[in-house]
């Protein structure tokens, strides 16, 4: 138990401090995105998910020492789940900072994922027999593996990825659904998945610290590609899938609302008016459904509600698996 909570803080810490350090030499480097929310449009750091990989690589590699030197945590933890996890969310990460720096096409960000999932399918991570509600058990055999896994990592990173762009939220939702995803692998004595989760959770909230309302800093696509990794991830090679299916439903809806719409990538932000967003066209997401819905939401408000609906679903997945 102390060694989980060690990991927690080593990630919370080193995120802490990361984030501070670059910000400012992100900002030198001329990595800055317009915060469009805001009345005055300003240009803050970009590509603060820096900060969260340097915290949640820094517990990760807390937890292997501790477990290969001290055996500090759990007996029988097997590494090579931890490793080819670790491996997949870092191929992530550098996708991420690909995308931030090249702005890449949307159709190639929802492909190169399948790629980073090589380590998960090599070991064979997860188990191919799942059950799933109104179906029963089903074993999909070698397609778990081959088909499910890259799928799953793919899915989840690109969803995680477009429900953004708002203080506060890519870390709140996420820090909220590695949350209740830890609470499961807890319970149900999955150590690895435990581990990978923790070190997200203490990243995020640390990350929360300059990216709440007002940001002082943008989490970028490396942040948000890795959020969905480590979700999609911990599931796998904990083995409650389903779980991280319903933890996801939320981003998936908005995923559905922007696919019907074609996936605009301009206008999908709200319109600043009297200290409130408001969607005065046919809503393109899930944040403009919010806006038009209430007739005019602060960004904090909107973030917030995001947030409890994704408890909600936090919530569920939890009463559901347990």
């Amino acid at each position: 138990m102390y060694g989980l909570i060690l990991i927690f803080l080593v990630s919370f810490i080193v995120t802490f401090l990361s984030t501070l350090w670059i910000m400012p030499k992100l900002k030198k480097a001329g990595l800055t995105g317009i915060d469009l929310n805001k009345k005055n449009k300003p240009k803050i750091p970009e590509m603060g998910g820096f900060g969260i990989i340097f915290g949640f690589s820094s517990g990760i590699l807390l937890a292997i020492a501790l477990l290969t030197f001290f055996d500090f945590i759990s007996p029988g933890v097997e590494l090579k789940f931890i490793f080819a996890s670790l491996s997949t969310i870092l191929i992530m990460s550098l996708i991420g900072i690909f995308d931030d720096l090249f702005a890449m096409h949307q159709a190639i960000k929802a492909i190169l994922p399948l790629f980073a999932a090589l380590p998960l399918v090599a070991i064979e991570a997860g188990t191919s027999t799942m059950s799933i509600p109104f179906l029963g058990t089903i074993n999909f055999g070698i397609f778990y593996a081959l088909l499910l896994v890259p799928i799953g990592i793919a899915g989840a990173s690109n969803v995680t990825n477009m429900l953004a762009g708002f203080n506060g939220l890519e870390a709140g939702m996420g820090l909220v659904a590695c949350s209740a995803l830890s609470f499961i692998a807890f319970k149900s004595g999955q150590v690895e998945a435990l581990i990978i989760l923790l070190a997200m959770c203490g990243a995020l909230l640390a990350f929360l610290f300059y990216n709440w309302y007002p940001a002082k800093v943008l989490i970028g696509d490396i942040g948000t590609l890795s959020i969905g990794a480590v979700i999609a991830s911990s599931v796998i090679i904990g083995n409650f899938e389903m779980a991280g299916v319903v933890v996801i439903l939320p981003y998936a809806l908005d995923f559905f609302i922007k696919a019907k719409n074609g996936f605009p990538s301009k206008n999908w932000c709200g319109k600043w008016s009297d200290g409130k967003l408001v969607c005065k066209n046919r809503p393109i997401s899930l944040c403009q459904w919010i806006m038009k819905l209430t007739k005019g939401v602060t960004e904090q408000g909107l973030v917030l509600m995001l947030i409890f609906i994704e408890a909600i679903f936090g919530i569920v997945a939890i009463l559901l698996f347990l």
